[in-house]
């Protein structure tokens, strides 16, 4: 079986100054790496790993790997949502809005249509660039919700927001509730499945010429956390999502229209959530912005003597700033408050480094 090699950016530093040649800006946003681990990957493992310096690293990238090093550097596109355009060169917060009886964090808090607009509304006046509106809960267990009661209950939400003026995207993997979602005025689809799970997904999605957040997952929600089991699972999310980033290609979707998230407790266990965490940066060589919805998850709580999820916001920030760290552009979170002022020092930081000092 041939051996191909990834490429994973670390060794982060603070500014490029003085460093010319010797580090690489990572997706086109705020960091800065000086070394890059390369991954010899043979079938969906890992078989060896070598840690280089950025310096005179495409001298020795064959055709293969110098497409993966540009893909890692070249800057994101905005995020266009109709008439609103978010840029992906910082990261930008996605707020939940869940409107659903059994959400695992907010489950009925905002099942009356208006309270959830209205919660939306406070949502985008603390920061969120977007709001990813909910019917169906996917949380581990969860029964599948008939797709007449799931436009029910985002319809009313998504069209309020949208007449407001919000950026408002639809966390749904049932074609007809997209449809009715983009009809409502969402403009962009979430797709805990990666369209894998309605066969018409993929041409809604490109026949409306929106953007789609395409996320890694292992079993459907009734029964992914029974024992999932991966061979190596850094690498194993990575080529499944650049599987399935071929196929919405195949589809017709535009490459610039395209998110990858990696799928943070879905069909993982908590040391496979750690791995992932640890290796986000090495998702940028898919050459698409990373989403991540990491926010309250169990995870938190089973290293946090399995405190209640609305007692993980310490956790949930954890996670969002570590997710900053790697270059992902979209984090997806319940509190965007917290994280919105969590991310400005984040960002206040980032930009007192790269500003040049004088003599």
């Amino acid at each position: 079986m041939a051996i191909r090699t990834l490429l994973r950016p670390t060794g982060f530093v603070d500014a490029p100054f003085g460093h010319d040649g010797k580090v690489a800006r990572l997706a086109g946003g705020l960091n800065w790496f000086a070394s890059v681990e390369l991954l010899h990957v043979e079938g969906c493992r890992r078989v060896s790993t070598e840690l280089v310096p950025v310096e005179g690293i495409e001298a020795r990238l064959d055709d293969v790997m110098g497409a993966n090093w540009q893909r890692l550097t070249a800057p994101r596109p905005a995020l266009r949502m109709g008439e609103r355009t978010i840029r992906l060169d910082q990261p930008q917060v996605m707020g939940i809005l869940n409107a659903t009886p059994d959400s695992f964090s907010d489950g009925a808090r905002f099942a009356d249509a208006a309270e959830a607009a209205d919660a939306g509304a406070a949502m985008a006046s603390h920061g969120a660039a977007l709001l990813d509106v909910g019917g169906e809960s996917t949380r581990p267990g969860a029964k599948p919700v008939w797709e007449g009661d799931e436009i029910e209950r985002i319809a009313p939400v998504i069209r309020q927001l949208a007449a407001g003026g919000t950026a408002v995207s639809v966390d749904t993997r049932k074609a007809a509730v997209a449809e009715a979602a983009l009809g409502a005025g969402a403009r962009l689809i979430n797709d805990v499945s990666a369209m894998t799970f309605d066969e018409r997904m993929a041409d809604v999605i490109s026949a409306a010429g929106v953007p789609v957040v395409l996320m890694h997952h292992q079993g459907d929600p009734a029964a992914m956390q029974d024992a999932p089991h991966y061979e190596d699972v850094l690498v194993e999310v990575y080529l499944w999502l650049e599987e399935r980033i071929a196929a919405a290609e195949q589809a017709g979707i535009d490459r610039a229209n395209i998110m990858i998230d990696p799928g943070f407790g879905f069909g993982k266990s908590v040391a496979h959530n750690l791995e992932l965490m640890n290796g986000l940066a090495l998702l940028h060589g898919l050459g698409c912005p990373i989403v991540l919805g990491a926010s309250r998850k169990r995870s938190i709580g089973a290293l946090s003597n399995e405190a209640p999820a609305d007692q993980r916001l310490a956790g949930s920030l954890a996670f969002a700033l570590k997710a900053a760290e790697q270059g992902v552009q979209l984090i997806r979170v319940h509190d965007v408050f917290e994280t919105v002022q969590a991310l400005r020092i984040w960002r206040g930081l980032r930009d007192q480094a790269l500003t040049p000092r004088r003599a």
